[in-house]
This record gives structure tokens, C-alpha cells and sequence, in this order.
């Protein structure tokens, strides 16, 4: 019917403002994140952010209408990438050397591609996560509890060597994050002005030697023969 038709229409233009608006805000958040690890949330205004991003203040707050509403976007897309990684490990199923080590080079390539994204949240929790606790609460713990229940299935089957699973977690995150967090410590002491791929592949052989050291199952000492 001609009604149903013109009623039909609009709809391809309503899709394309949908994808247009999301582009823009990630466009948006990816200038935002650099901003919040430079200057901390205090000290970045959304004048700052919006410049960077070529709009006018009024022009950004039409999509984010406060600096914790953009905080907030930020962190999000921080946490959904570094759980994307993170769910790896749930595959109980695979090899525990294989799943650990894809974990760490999962972990040290969104440092080196990520660092702005990392030093973000690292700079909430080390501020006592005061505006983004309730979702690391309600998103990161159940996962984590996920993967601890794989480790000690794995312990359980004599896979892996009785470990602490969370303190193990702990270590890696420590490990891989610091590339990113402290990369300018780093790069100092290698007497260079940025860290290179070869050091973050140096780093993850490093890191994976020691992380299946700490899984390896102890061989048994064979008796004298004699």
C-alpha cells in the first residue's frame, strides 16, 4: 500500500544517522583517551577534547553532555578490548602453555598498540577507582572468578602445578601493563626515545618463560635402578 511505502522510506536515513553518530563518538572517545591519560580526569576540560577533535564545545556535549559521561565511554571501550582478551582463558579445554602464552602477547600487543587506553585505567584504580569501581566490580571480577575455576581445573587434572591462579593473573597484568604504564621508564634506561617491537618481543619471551616455569608440573626424580 502507497501509506506503507512512504512510511518505509525514511528508514535507510535513520540507519545512516545511527552509524554516522557512532563513528563520530568513537572518534570522539579516541581523541578523549589520550587527553585523560596526559592530563588526568581533573585536569582534562572538554574544551581541550573537543578541539582536538575539530568541534566546537557545544558541538561534543550534543553527544557527550558531561566530562564523566565522556570519562565514562572512554573506560568502557578500555575495559570491553582488555576483556576480549581476558575471555581467552575461559577455553579450559586447550593447553594451558598455548592459552598463557596467547594471553600474554594478547596482553602486551594492546600495550604497545593501547597505551593511552592502559595508562587511562590504570590511573582510575590507582586513584581508587572512584568513578569507574561499580563496573570493574560487576564486570571484571566474574570473569576473573570464570578463569581461576579453569586453573584449578586444570590443577585438579595435573595439567598445570598447584598455583595461586589470582596472584598468577595479578603477576601478568603487573608484567604486561607496565609496557604501556611505565613505558617512558623504560625507554630512558634502554637509552631510546620510545620502546621498539623487538623490546616488546623480548619482553613476551621473558614474561612466557616465566609464567609456564611457574605452571610447569615438577617431573618425578626416577629412583636408582641399581
Amino acid at each position: 500500500m502507497p501509506t506503507a511505502k512512504l512510511n518505509a522510506e525514511p528508514a535507510p536515513k535513520i540507519k545512516r544517522r545511527v552509524l554516522n553518530r557512532d563513528k563520530l563518538e568513537a572518534e570522539i572517545a579516541a581523541e578523549a583517551v589520550r587527553v585523560f591519560a596526559e592530563c588526568g580526569y581533573e585536569g582534562t576540560s572538554i574544551a581541550t577534547v573537543a578541539e582536538n577533535a575539530g568541534l566546537s564545545k557545544q558541538n561534543l556535549m550534543y553527544y557527550f553532555p558531561t566530562k564523566q559521561a565522556l570519562y565514562q565511554r572512554v573506560l568502557d571501550d578500555v575495559l570491553d578490548e582488555w576483556l576480549d582478551r581476558m575471555e581467552n582463558l575461559a577455553a579450559g579445554d586447550q593447553e594451558p602453555r598455548e592459552v598463557l602464552r596467547t594471553y600474554v602477547q594478547a596482553k602486551l600487543k594492546f600495550s604497545r598498540e593501547q597505551p593511552w587506553a592502559s595508562r587511562v585505567y590504570a590511573m582510575e584504580v590507582i586513584s581508587g577507582a572512584q568513578l569507574y569501581g561499580a563496573q570493574i566490580q560487576n564486570r571484571v571480577v566474574p570473569l576473573v572468578r570464570k578463569d581461576i575455576e579453569v586453573f584449578e581445573k586444570w590443577i585438579s587434572d595435573g595439567r598445570i602445578a598447584p598455583i595461586n591462579a589470582t596472584h598468577l593473573l595479578f603477576a601478568i597484568w603487573a608484567m604486561t601493563q607496565s609496557y604501556a604504564d611505565f613505558s617512558a621508564q623504560m625507554a630512558l634506561v634502554l637509552n631510546r626515545k620510545q620502546l621498539t617491537k623487538k623490546d616488546f618481543d623480548d619482553a613476551e619471551k621473558v614474561i612466557v618463560d616465566m609464567v609456564l616455569a611457574a605452571i610447569s608440573v615438577p617431573q618425578p626424580v626416577c629412583g636408582d635402578a641399581r
